[in-house]
């Protein structure tokens, strides 16, 4: 009977230590933050998201970057160079710019680059922040350039992704520029620089302003040889106007 009433007492202590412990680790459980430090962390991709699920940005290495085949926020890809970097995204889940960069030894020197850019929407870069430099041999190329585009006001992902295909598929290098034309006039898919501001390859730093149809129509800039000049063309890259005379 001793017995009995020994394990009677021993079974509610320890179902009220144990109902006890529980209880006290889901109360530290709960007050606990959602923020977790962690040292290191090797991953090839992290997708930002919100509550719904729309992804915001990727940060991912060359292999996962998206490319043709993929899809994100139900929306498929064209192909393009993979590299890594990262990817924005509107609130509606449309690609919106994005930061690029790669480098690698050739046979005869290198090549590497970096680009910031940022869309228009649900339309491709209309302002980018570019360097570049590449070495053949004994002759290294380098720039670096904050650059503004033109885009079709008409222009979409999809009519990139259309206009791109089917130029690709014209060998002709005439009735691929026709076709360029054609898909410029209706606004679906055109690019066109209009200002840069910063080195060009050639050593000449400065302000670089260029017509509607991409052609170099004023410079003003610091020359290779640290002369200042100031050049006015014509829509054939003849100068009309210079200063110094």
């Amino acid at each position: 009977m001793k017995n009995t009433k020994r394990e009677l007492v021993f079974l509610r202590t320890f179902a009220v230590a144990t109902v006890i412990g529980i209880l006290t680790f889901a109360s530290l459980a709960f007050k606990q933050s959602n923020t977790q430090k962690f040292g290191t962390i090797d991953v090839e991709r992290i997708n930002i998201v919100e509550n719904d699920g729309t992804v915001k940005m990727v940060i991912t290495n060359a292999n996962h970057f998206p490319s043709a085949g993929d899809s994100i926020n139900n929306r498929a890809y064209h192909e393009r160079k993979k590299r890594a970097g990262m990817l924005f995204f509107t609130e509606d889940g449309k690609e919106c710019g994005g930061f690029i960069y790669d480098g690698t030894k050739t046979e005869n020197g290198h090549s590497a680059g970096l680009s910031l850019t940022y869309d228009q929407y649900d339309g491709d870069q209309v302002m980018q922040l570019m360097t570049t430099d590449n070495r053949v041999g004994d002759k290294r190329f380098k720039s670096g350039t904050l650059v503004f585009n033109d885009r079709g006001d008409y222009e979409t992902h999809e009519s990139i992704a259309e206009a791109v295909k089917e130029l690709k598929a014209i060998k002709d290098p005439k009735e691929r520029r026709k076709k360029y034309k054609e898909y410029k006039e209706k606004g679906e898919y055109s690019s066109v620089r209009r200002v840069a501001l910063g080195q060009t390859p050639g050593k000449q730093n400065g302000l670089f302003l260029y017509d509607d149809e991409g052609r170099p129509r004023a410079r003003f800039v610091v020359d290779e040889n640290n002369e200042v000049k100031l050049e006015a063309y014509d829509e054939k890259g003849k100068v009309i106007s210079s200063w110094p005379k």
